[in-house]
């Protein structure tokens, strides 16, 4: 027993001595930026279009903490009722964060991740207009992504990329996770202090 308390004495006099570890260390450099994002995707095996955008908080030009949201705006087949085409409605955002590798270079790299949710619905192309229908769901999403990034000003910077889109728990009779699924090409112009 003695041991053991002469070995828990020495064990914490080396922790009292030790110097703190942290992530980040020493002075904290703040910058932030916001802007339009164009998607080129793939929904249920149909070309699609998405525009959203993307916002955040520059932590030593090298780590993005921020939020992103985009929604379709291209016509996207859901299913064929009765010789009646339906339409998918959707949209998604989440947490938006970002690694930047050698910001200050011309031209450089960043890897991400939006982690969120989002819904879908579907819509009727009618004579009268577009109807939306009662099939509306929720769903998860996860997108890794990575990008180029050129310096064309201090403040004015343009990112092209690709990422994929993983969905979860949808449940609908007219879509699936799958359908939903899928690759992206990315480009963003980003306006700020980075």
């Amino acid at each position: 027993m003695k041991k053991f308390i002469v070995l828990l004495l020495v064990v914490f006099s080396v922790s009292a001595f030790a110097q703190e570890q942290t992530l980040i260390s020493g002075e904290i450099e703040s910058g932030g930026f916001g802007g339009p994002v164009l998607k080129m995707t793939n929904i249920n095996g149909e070309n699609a279009v998405m525009i959203g955008g993307r916002g955040g908080w520059i932590i030593n030009h090298s780590f993005i903490l921020g939020g992103a949201g985009y929604g379709v705006v291209s016509d996207v087949k859901a299913k064929v009722t009765d010789g009646i085409y339906q339409y998918i409605e959707m949209g998604y955002g989440g947490l938006d964060l970002e690694y930047i590798a050698s910001s200050n270079d011309l031209v450089h790299l960043s890897i991400g991740v939006l982690v969120g949710g989002g819904g879908i619905g579907y819509k009727l192309n009618e004579m009268d207009g577009f109807n939306s229908s009662n099939d509306k769901n929720a769903f998860f999403v996860l997108e890794p992504s990575v990008s180029a990034n050129l310096n064309v000003t201090t403040y004015f910077r343009i990112a092209a990329g690709a990422s994929y889109r993983y969905v979860s728990g949808l449940k609908s009779a007219l879509s699936t996770n799958g359908d939903l699924s899928g690759p992206s090409a990315n480009l963003t112009l980003k306006f700020g202090r980075f």
